[in-house]
């Protein structure tokens, strides 16, 4: 968060980028992003701690399906039966992969899905920051690089304080290895391609919908799952959880394919089905899916 802010608020001095200023509507204009940004971040410590590195990599494909409910809800998208039926095969070989987890952990699992919660609300809210708010306009215009900043910015110092009450930032002030350059130097580098990561991800959001970042995300998962089968040592092989992890990668490569060949062909093609979800409104003002 603090390479972050440092990058680029050097940037913006020198006018190599551009964000708008801070001022008393910065909170209201990025919330929640840094709430969904820290949740994220802590949940998904959690289950890397408590699940196999396969299985984990499993769970997380049901932000998937999170992330295209949202978009329907929240940012009124449709989706395209295809891309719909993929998304389905992703979670329903998550699904069969789960169901024969046999270093099954109730804890573990409320953390996976708690983490895709907040990864998927957190990717739907970012690409509805990066453009107009048509109810509140005056909420509008953060920019890539303004959310960048302002939701680090926001967050630093609340994570700092809660670092320091659970004992995690002593522990990390008496780290043994901070007298070496080496790890010193590559402390560093983590944090600054940190930055990066997060760069890359908005802008893949901007340019992208939420749902196309998050399935795009998953494919480097597919070199992760399998070759956490071999490496780590906490992967139980059974046949039906193999099985369900090869369908779950195979939906995730389909979507891929299906998004990125209809994109190179011109954008969606005429006549292509769609799955709408109607939205209405009932005389109280509150939201029903028909």
């Amino acid at each position: 968060m603090i390479i972050t802010v440092v990058v680029l608020y050097a940037a913006k001095k020198t006018n190599t980028v551009q964000f708008q200023d801070f001022d008393r509507r910065i909170p209201l204009k990025i919330f929640p992003l840094p709430l969904l940004y820290v949740g994220n971040h802590i949940t998904g410590l959690a289950s890397t701690k408590k699940l196999s590195l396969p299985m984990f990599t499993v769970l997380r494909k049901f932000t998937i399906l999170m992330t295209m409910i949202l978009e329907v809800y929240i940012l009124r998208k449709t989706f395209q039966k295809r891309l719909v039926y993929s998304v389905v095969a992703i979670v329903f070989g998550a699904m069969v992969a789960a169901s024969s987890d046999l270093a099954f952990d109730v804890e573990a699992y409320t953390f996976i899905l708690l983490n895709d919660a907040f990864t998927a609300a957190s990717s739907v809210y970012t690409k509805k920051k990066l453009g107009i708010d048509v109810t509140y306009p005056i909420y509008s215009g953060l920019g890539k690089y303004g959310i960048l900043f302002y939701n680090a910015l926001i967050i630093v110092s609340p994570t700092l304080l809660a670092s320091a009450f659970t004992g995690d930032l002593h522990k990390a002030v008496a780290f043994e290895d901070w007298v070496k350059a080496t790890f010193i130097i590559c402390f560093l580098m983590s944090c600054f391609m940190g930055f990066v990561l997060m760069y890359s991800i908005v802008l893949c959001s901007y340019y992208n919908s939420a749902l196309t970042t998050t399935v795009v995300g998953a494919i480097k998962n597919v070199a992760v799952a399998y070759i956490g089968i071999f490496v780590g040592g906490d992967y139980l092989f059974s046949w039906t959880n193999f099985l369900g992890l090869s369908i779950c990668m195979s939906g995730g490569l389909v979507y891929s394919y299906f998004t990125f060949n209809t994109k190179s062909s011109g954008g969606n093609t005429e006549g292509a089905q769609e799955l709408k979800i109607p939205i209405t409104e009932d005389s109280t003002g509150k939201q029903s899916a028909c």
